[in-house]
């Protein structure tokens, strides 16, 4: 029997092992989406307690906790920190095969040096060790991104930022991990969600001019594009509950633009038209600028009407959604193929089902200008699992070429997550070391580890222009 999580986790294979040690256990990290405060980072943060650190803001954690019938006080509520993470530390053993167990148990060896098992009765000695830890000088912000050896971070920012806090990280000379705005436009061209109408106001006053119809709304998103570029933005970010193509001309997109206005009802095809019209304008836009056009679907958001009246969004009640998206993905590519305006893009379906649909996707609109232009990217959200990024990886390598991969990213609000980078190379190492030892390929270690060092690093460093 294997110790647990020693120095070979999730590596069985002498060839995986050495793969792992050598070649991907010390490259740096690029986390080219995530959703950490760039305010924290200059501000260099400091937590007071592990629940800060660790439960605030987590939604894969607070659904742990919900699964065990914990409370909502002890996981968005009012309740001391120190009970939070007491129900949190007793509901953990309980997820016996999901990553979340492996995930906190990284972070806490990694970061706090702690090599045993959280659960009800250590949760004591691991919330001291802890907070003792979290008072020493590395344990600030900076401090955690830099003992990560992070290179690279992709904040994601709604375009009326006025990304202050990006200029002044860029503009302070101690902080040498490059940190990045990508654009996230979905409020713009959500016309069908509440508030859309006072969003558009609040656009048209940062951009200091009149949006009375969709022509002048690219215009202001174009202006703003053109802020997050000069701060250093290398991609953007779209959120969409399922990909839509249905092209109209400029006078429909603009009944529907006063429609939206006026407060009026929207048919779903209204609503498809405004949107295309405008994913495909900001497509255009990126591919000027030489961006990364990122398109995260098939997501079903709130299903639980009670619990987002009380709670809000992105509070851990969203769920895998089925629409076959297929066709639509096709059609947006190639609408801006067609014109030559098709930006290096990943694409990310919810739906691991997507995983063979996306990797034929994207063979038909490979470019020269990056190997790998068009990417199926990492397993995301409910699929960053064991299975989940084997899947995804294997359908990788099997209808496309594995060795191309821009690799992982954290999605995630905690300055802790950066582990899962090593999970994810461990997996990697795992699955490529096996196909060398069964003679599915040939024991080269240099050419393997040149292709487990650029699926960890330099892929993603070509793909997003950073050290150029």
């Amino acid at each position: 029997m294997k110790p647990f999580m020693d120095k070979d986790f999730l590596l069985s294979t002498p060839t995986a092992q050495k793969l792992y040690h050598e070649y991907a256990a010390d490259m740096p990290i690029i986390d080219y989406h995530c959703h950490v405060s760039p305010r924290e980072i200059f501000e260099d943060r400091r937590f007071e307690n592990i629940t800060q650190v660790w439960l605030g803001g987590d939604h894969y954690k607070w659904r742990v906790m919900r699964s065990n019938g914990v409370e909502e006080k002890y996981i968005t509520g009012d309740a001391p920190d120190r009970e939070k993470f007491q129900k949190f530390a007793e509901a953990l053993p309980r997820a016996i095969g999901n990553p979340m167990y492996h995930w906190c148990h990284l972070e806490l060896k990694k970061y706090f040096g702690y090599e045993g098992a959280l659960n009800g009765e250590t949760a004591e000695e691991v919330w001291n060790l802890c907070n003792e830890k979290l008072k020493e000088a590395g344990m600030s912000v900076r401090g955690l991104i830099a003992q990560s050896n992070v290179a690279f971070v992709g904040t994601t920012d709604d375009p009326v930022d006025s990304l202050e806090w990006h200029q002044k990280i860029k503009e302070d000379p101690s902080i040498t991990t490059v940190v990045a705005p990508s654009f996230r436009p979905d409020k713009a061209l959500n016309i069908d969600k509440a508030g859309w109408k006072e969003y558009i106001a609040k656009l048209a006053e940062v951009c200091g001019c009149e949006i009375k119809d969709s022509a002048a709304l690219e215009c202001a998103l174009a202006s703003r594009i053109d802020h997050f570029d000069a701060a250093g933005c290398r991609a953007s970010d779209h959120g969409l509950d399922y990909v839509i193509y249905r092209p109209a001309d400029r006078a429909a997109v603009d009944m529907v633009f006063s429609k939206g206005m006026n407060g009026e009802a929207l048919t779903v095809e209204e609503v498809e038209l405004f949107k295309t019209d405008l994913l495909l304008f900001c497509g255009r836009e990126y591919a000027k600028r030489g961006w990364v056009m990122q398109l995260h679907y098939n997501c079903l958001r709130n299903p639980n009407k009670k619990m987002f009246a009380k709670l809000g969004p992105d509070t851990g009640y969203d769920v895998i959604n089925t629409v076959n998206c297929g066709e639509a993905v096709a059609g947006v590519l190639n609408a801006l193929e067609e014109t030559g305006e098709l930006p290096r893009t990943i694409l990310y379906s919810l739906n691991p089902a997507d995983n063979q649909l996306l990797d034929t996707i994207i063979g038909a609109f490979q470019g020269t200008e990056v190997a790998g232009k068009v990417q199926h990217g990492s397993a995301w959200w409910f699929n960053d699992t064991k299975t989940g990024m084997q899947e995804q990886m294997t359908s990788l390598a099997n209808l496309s070429l594995l060795g191309n991969f821009v690799g992982m990213l954290t999605d995630s609000r905690s300055f802790l997550s950066y582990t899962r980078h090593e999970y994810f190379r461990r997996i990697l190492c795992e699955l490529i070391g096996g196909w060398v030892e069964n003679g599915e390929y040939p024991a080269d270690m240099e050419m393997l580890g040149g292709i487990v060092r650029d699926i960890s690093f330099n892929n993603a460093a070509r793909y997003f222009g950073i050290g150029r």
